[in-house]
């Protein structure tokens, strides 16, 4: 194992101004060669003190507004229309991007890796899902999935021609002379 000191943050890995133990591959290979590690040496910490100060800094204004917007799409309710068969079940499906872009429409900064679908929603139904925009901040929102529109004024143009069909043939028979 080797020390290093970390002059970035890297996710799963430590914060900027930390010193962390790893294996010599990944601190030879990886950390040092792109410059994302140095060496713990007194100076270093005394000099990257100030980024990891400024970085704390930075993950508490974060932190608040991830705060703020848990409470502002908290009881939030979105509408997204999909065509679908008789049945209710989508052509297609509703996935975590466009959960996202729903909200993000609606003036809220989430973005898809905060929305925590199991699988996609594939049919008409309500749903609550589940917003997480930090480890211990999240929050659910309803998520109603409605019949496209268009899809309704298909169906019930197919429905209207086909009793139109049905109609028009009821008085070819009706008008017919009977066969002998």
């Amino acid at each position: 194992m080797m020390k290093v000191l970390l002059t970035q943050t890297i996710e799963k890995t430590g914060i900027v101004g930390e010193v962390i133990s790893v294996s010599e591959g990944f601190a030879r290979n990886y950390l040092l060669p792109k410059r994302l590690a140095i060496e713990p040496t007194e100076g270093n910490i005394k000099r990257l003190e100030a980024a990891k100060m400024e970085y704390e800094r930075q993950q508490k204004l974060l932190r608040e507004q991830k705060e703020k917007l848990v409470a502002a799409i908290t009881g939030v309710e979105i509408a997204i229309e999909r065509a679908s068969n008789e049945e209710g079940h989508l052509f297609g499906s509703v996935s975590r991007r466009d959960i996202a872009d729903e909200l993000q429409k609606l003036g809220h900064a989430v973005e898809p890796d905060d929305v925590r679908l199991d699988e996609p929603l594939r049919r008409i139904d309500t749903f609550m899902v589940k917003v997480q925009l930090a480890g211990d901040l999240a929050t659910q929102i309803k998520v109603w999935v409605v019949r496209d529109k268009s899809t309704q004024a298909q169906d019930a143009t197919d429905e209207a021609a086909a009793t139109a069909d049905a109609a028009a043939e009821q008085t070819e028979q009706a008008n017919a002379p009977a066969a002998e």
